[in-house]
């Protein structure tokens, strides 16, 4: 399966963590950021670019990985 992630400075060592068991298990990711941790980064730069790819193709999945997750799930819901 074709799964995307995607956090801001918050969830980082998480979504690394995810990222590892979900490519030992043999499913396909595609790591969206942050890369780095920066306490000043911007959910958005993250977030769109996620959410634009699981628009894109309706058989793959997303995960958010956030601080407070409520301007993230908004930022999310507003891609088509």
């Amino acid at each position: 399966m074709k799964i995307h992630l995607a956090t801001d400075h918050a969830g980082l060592e998480l979504k690394n963590s995810i990222k590892e068991y979900l490519a030992d298990k043999g499913h396909d990711v595609t790591d969206h950021g942050a890369y780095e941790y920066d306490a000043l980064d911007d959910y958005p730069d993250f977030i769109f670019p996620c959410a634009h790819a699981v628009a894109s193709d309706t058989l793959s999945r997303g995960i958010l990985l956030v601080g407070y997750g409520q301007g993230e799930a908004l930022a999310a819901n507003r891609v088509k």
